[in-house]
């Protein structure tokens, strides 16, 4: 026995020595070098588009495993992903890679504000929406700069990125722009009717008619606040968004924007989502998601007129940032507890309800929204941030005005009334907000437009000041008159 199986070992050892030398020769073939006929493997057959992928089998029987229910198809669309970065292996064939189905644009808004008109007793001169009013260096400012990247990789997959340019953030040191992600996601699509997607990244968070608005449409400079200060700063975070949206108001989205009725653009009829609630260009502090929902409704009534309504909701725990006042103008530096310095890591209850309703300039037009709910906000005695009820909104009436030769003008006039936390701000300054907008938006050509604008202002200063005897987060009152530039590319 001993003879027999030490004879089979050596055998065996032999085997795997001839393996290993074959594959070390093989292996030291330059990667050039074409094989001879006799290396040639069997033909393998690939199936043709639309072809069952059970048919390509080796000369065996065995299944090819180079095709697979994935990439057996050309109208399936990771397969026309695969091969945008492998060779066609049909001689002759082409298929369009999924980089080349990808398109740019971009918009820039150029800014000249000055403040007209304010009170004498020296409060610092601040707009939620325009970082460039501040009452001492008021001059040209690029508030936005954006460049878009976007396109269907497959069909059942899109891509939108966002950079943009613009101020710098407040708390940021010197400088004339500030580049930052704004927008960074992509949409999967459940169907080929693109009727349920899933939104997974950096995106808008579905709360609010003009928080969803994109500011290349939108006729007033700046968003309101009792609206905008929900999802502060920039309306955008990082979480998964579902979105429900029937074929034919896919399309009605799309005619509305398209056809210069400042739309807002498809974010479904119906959306569900988690989010980090801290804000899109903020670290998120805690471990608790933020949750909303939103439910809208635009109908198209039968002499054209098109109508929207809406209403959303969000919750959840929001965590405020800290900076040193006195507190009502008295006493030594301090600063407020509740906050996250001062060791409130957790957040503060953080929810609001909204309605929404829209007429479209058809030439008239009519928007107002509303919400209510409760948040961060410092209390009456500067000495603490706790959860205060909020509320407010706007009423916005436009008139459209077609010319045949100079353009389209819309004159517009808003009010806005907030009662409530900045909870963006640091110690979630808390305050009444009283704000007329009076202007008109000239759009010259498609590619170009001119916004004139004055605000009559009665707003809470959100600047934090840590100086004796003065009081921090008293009302601005006073005028500002603002011009916008815009390019669309």
């Amino acid at each position: 026995m001993a003879p027999t199986l030490l004879a089979h070992t050596q055998r065996t050892i032999a085997t795997l020595c001839c393996i290993a030398l074959s594959a070390a020769t093989a292996l030291a073939q330059p990667a050039f070098q074409p094989p001879s006929a006799e290396q040639l493997p069997p033909t393998i057959e690939v199936a043709a588009p639309g072809a069952d992928a059970t048919a390509a089998v080796t000369p065996g029987g065995a299944p090819n495993p180079l095709v697979d229910s994935l990439h057996h198809d050309d109208n399936y669309g990771l397969k026309s992903l695969f091969d945008s970065l492998h060779p066609a292996p049909v001689k002759g064939a082409k298929s369009k890679g999924w980089y080349e189905k990808l398109s740019v644009r971009g918009y820039t808004q150029f800014r000249f504000g000055r403040t007209l008109d304010s009170d004498p007793i020296g409060v610092p001169r601040t707009l939620l929406g325009d970082r460039s009013i501040n009452g001492s260096a008021e001059d040209f400012s690029v508030r936005r700069a954006r460049f878009i990247l976007f396109g269907d990789v497959s069909e059942h997959l899109s891509l939108y990125a966002q950079v943009d340019a613009g101020n710098t953030p407040t708390g940021s040191p010197n400088g004339t722009l500030f580049a930052q992600m704004r927008d960074l996601y992509g949409d999967v699509y459940l169907d080929t009717d693109k009727v349920h997607r899933f939104r997974v990244g950096l995106s808008k968070v579905p709360f609010g008619f003009e928080n969803l608005q994109s500011s290349q449409n939108r006729v007033p400079l700046d968003r309101t606040d009792p609206i905008n200060s929900a999802v502060s700063p920039n309306e955008r975070d990082l979480g998964v968004f579902y979105y429900w949206t029937p074929e034919d108001k896919q399309n009605l989205f799309k005619e509305l924007v398209d056809g210069g009725l400042k739309g807002s653009g498809n974010y479904g009829i119906f959306g569900l989502g988690v989010y980090n609630g801290q804000g899109g260009s903020q670290l998120e502090q805690n471990r608790n998601l933020h949750t909303v929902a939103r439910v809208t409704w635009p109908v198209q009534l039968a002499n054209g007129q098109v109508v929207e309504a809406s209403l959303q909701g969000y919750t959840g725990e929001y965590v405020v940032e800290s900076a040193p006042i006195r507190r009502l103008g008295t006493g030594s530096s301090f600063t407020p507890t509740g906050t996250r310095a001062t060791g409130n890591l957790r957040g503060h209850r953080d929810q609001r309800l909204a309605a929404s309703f829209i007429w479209y300039a058809q030439p008239f037009g009519f928007q107002a929204e509303w919400n209510v709910g409760e948040g961060p906000g410092l209390n009456d005695a500067q000495t603490a941030v706790v959860v205060r009820n909020l509320h407010g909104g706007y009423v916005m009436a436009m008139y459209k005005h077609d010319t045949p030769n100079c353009g389209i003008f819309t004159p517009y006039v808003r009010y806005q009334h907030f009662d409530g936390g900045y909870r963006s701000a640091a110690n979630a300054p808390f305050g009444t907000t009283n704000q007329w907008d009076i202007g008109v938006e000239w759009q010259i050509r498609k590619e170009m437009e001119l916004v004139l604008e004055y605000n009559f202002v009665d707003n809470v200063s959100l600047t934090a000041i840590d100086r004796a005897n003065t009081r921090s987060y008293r009302n601005f009152e006073g005028g500002v008159l603002r011009a916008q530039f815009q390019i669309n590319y």
